[in-house]
């Protein structure tokens, strides 16, 4: 708060002694500054990318037209729900409302509820509107009545990463090829082989390798659902309905917990970036906000580690379906105060969107830019060649052609937000992996009882088994959008 009340002390004197006059087009002046707070839950480059355009708007745009902006992080995205419900709540102890905060769409629909979410519309023009991609502005429309109640800052897809110098020995050893890594029936297949290649180079028997491991287990679910012709949920007037179709949820198992019983897929660490550091994976899926996190070296033991080389590769479809991909990422949602607030708060964001000042975003922490104009390959591809302080990482920019060609050739897909739909989304987090990793355990210790892997197998690779994790799942996500 220090801080903030120095740069209120700053910005004033600035402006008397500019001495500037009122924009008559805003609803804010420098002779009535106007003092903003923005909770996000940046951290890293990405915190630094923000709070480096912050100050930057508070000494230009937000110096012209009366407005300064402050920025806290409050860690990660749960905290930072938490936090803003407590504020919402009067909690003892909490701090009062920012005036703008980041969340997904979920959470911003159950703050619309509460009447704290401002419906930006009304501080755009129509033909601003229009610059935005458009499926990034309708995840802020929750009731179909136009309005907007997040503003979109930057969006993230999902992509794949490969270790590209255990990849190139491994195509070498079995003639593998990147093309098999286009559909996900592709990836069990090649995760196989990558099992078997492995267990081939020792005298032990199945201490095969595994393949592969993704992030967000919900993702998957959800957008091959969507993808297979069954969406999970079917949203109405903010309640969801399970809409669920017994085939797809199969396919998805068959693509995902027969891999991961045998062997093929893991998941350790917290994300898989970190089994991939450990050389538990080859190849993963995750955000495209993640892609630095991707590592530079494997590292076994103490004792023994090695430099690798990275590939992006796009994300894998299920074999003869349509191109589909999640779009995430928060935006920000402005809070309901006064026009003059509200409209400042709009302005701010507006400069944050504007061409230049997002893709600056963007480069430097991972995600997408969200008007029209900037997602251009030859758009992003100057502002990269003019990155002299190489505030890009050079992960980011090799996968930034990737990344690009995805978004201008898949489906980006988000669920409609309903009542109870962040509870929804970690039943669905949770279940398969869990199930998988369980199983995976119990077939372990089979084969240590001295029965053969396919043996083991075969124990779990049942209907039965694949029918009561089903009717499991149902029941507990009927559980969680029905609370």
């Amino acid at each position: 708060m220090k801080r903030f009340l120095v740069i209120f002390v700053c910005f004033s004197l600035s402006i008397f002694l500019l001495g500037c006059s009122p924009d008559k087009n805003s609803r804010t002046s420098p002779g009535r500054p106007v003092l903003l707070t923005v909770w996000h839950y940046y951290n890293g480059v990405q915190k630094l990318a923000f709070d480096e355009l912050v100050t930057e708007f508070n000494e230009t745009e937000g110096l012209k037209k009366g407005i300064a902006v402050e920025a806290f992080s409050q860690g990660n995205i749960d905290d930072l729900e938490r936090k803003v419900i407590e504020s919402i709540n009067g909690k003892i102890g909490a701090e009062p409302m920012p005036d703008m905060f980041t969340a997904y769409a979920d959470n911003a629909y159950q703050i619309d509820k509460l009447g704290f979410a401002t419906d930006i519309g009304d501080y755009l023009t129509e033909q601003e509107i229009k610059e935005y991609i458009d499926s990034f502005i309708s995840e802020g429309n929750f009731n179909g009545k136009n309005e907007i109640k997040i503003f979109p800052t930057a969006k993230a897809t999902e992509i794949m990463m490969l270790n590209k110098t255990d990849w190139d020995k491994f195509a070498l050893g079995t003639g593998a090829s990147l093309d098999n890594l286009k559909t996900w029936e592709g990836v069990a297949e090649t995760a196989k082989r990558y099992y078997e290649w492995t267990d081939s180079l020792t005298l032990t028997p199945n201490d095969g390798k595994a393949f592969f491991g993704r992030d967000a287990m919900a993702n998957y679910m959800l957008v091959g659902s969507k993808q297979l012709g069954s969406e999970i949920f079917n949203v109405k007037n903010g309640q969801a309905y399970l809409t669920i179709n017994d085939a797809v949820m199969r396919k998805l198992w068959d693509n995902f917990y027969i891999p991961y019983i045998n062997g093929y897929y893991k998941a350790v660490g917290k994300f898989r970036s970190d089994d991939a550091k450990t050389g538990e994976i080859i190849a993963l899926v995750c955000s495209t906000s993640g892609i630095t996190y991707f590592p530079d070296t494997v590292v076994i033991n103490d004792s023994t580690e090695y430099p690798i080389e990275s590939l992006t590769l796009p994300l894998p479809n299920f074999k003869d379906t349509y191109p589909c991909a999640v779009q995430q990422g928060a935006g920000i949602v402005v809070t309901k105060s006064n026009e003059i607030k509200e409209s400042a708060s709009v302005e701010f964001l507006k400069w944050f969107t504007k061409k230049d000042n997002n893709i600056r975003f963007s480069i430097q922490s991972g995600y997408i830019p969200v008007k029209k104009e900037s997602i251009e390959r030859k758009t992003m591809e100057e502002f990269l060649s003019a990155d002299k302080d190489n505030k890009a990482s050079n992960k980011l920019k090799a996968a930034l052609p990737t990344i690009i060609s995805q978004i201008q050739t898949y489906e980006l897909y988000t669920t409609k937000p309903f009542e109870n739909g962040t509870d929804a989304r970690k039943v669905l987090e949770k279940s398969l992996l869990d199930k998988s990793k369980i199983d995976r355990e119990k077939v372990v210790q089979l084969i240590e009882e001295g029965r053969s892997r396919e043996t083991a197998v075969k124990q779990f690779a049942t209907d039965k088994n694949f029918n009561e994790w089903l009717r499991g799942l149902k029941i507990e996500l009927e559980d969680a959008i029905k609370k």
